[in-house]
């Protein structure tokens, strides 16, 4: 079994206001185990931070619904940054800033069915 500790988790770079589900609550929701809760954070699926000592999900990266599930478009923009070398303190950092341009903030236009347009902006980061 795995630590909490073995987790990867960010440094909390969030407002405090996002909200955030526990290890246990994305388990419930995604109907899944802790340790596969636990292989989608070391997989790159889901990024997770470590606020007030716990290890926790920015609600935001669920989808809503009956059937909840990642964001679409998450997993392959956080999989593009990483690969340009981007830690996943950046990651997020860049995924809640507000962009007039998109306009609102990445994770906003992924839930909003907007992701090429994300996916084309994280590869252009790339370069």
């Amino acid at each position: 079994m795995w630590a909490v500790s073995d987790v990867p988790a960010a440094a909390d770079v969030l407002d405090s206001d996002v909200e955030v589900l526990t290890l246990a609550e994305v388990g419930r929701l995604l109907g899944l185990g802790p340790s596969r809760v636990h292989q989608m954070l070391r997989d790159g699926q889901l990024l997770a931070l470590r606020r007030d000592d716990e290890v926790v999900v920015p609600t935001v990266f669920l989808a809503p619904g009956e059937e909840a599930a990642v964001v679409k478009g998450l997993v392959g923009t956080v999989t593009l940054l990483r690969d340009a070398g981007y830690a996943d303190e950046e990651i997020l950092r860049w995924l809640f800033t507000e962009d007039e341009t998109l306009p609102g903030s990445p994770i906003e236009a992924l839930r909003s069915n907007r992701g090429r347009e994300v996916k084309r902006r994280a590869q252009a980061m790339g370069f």
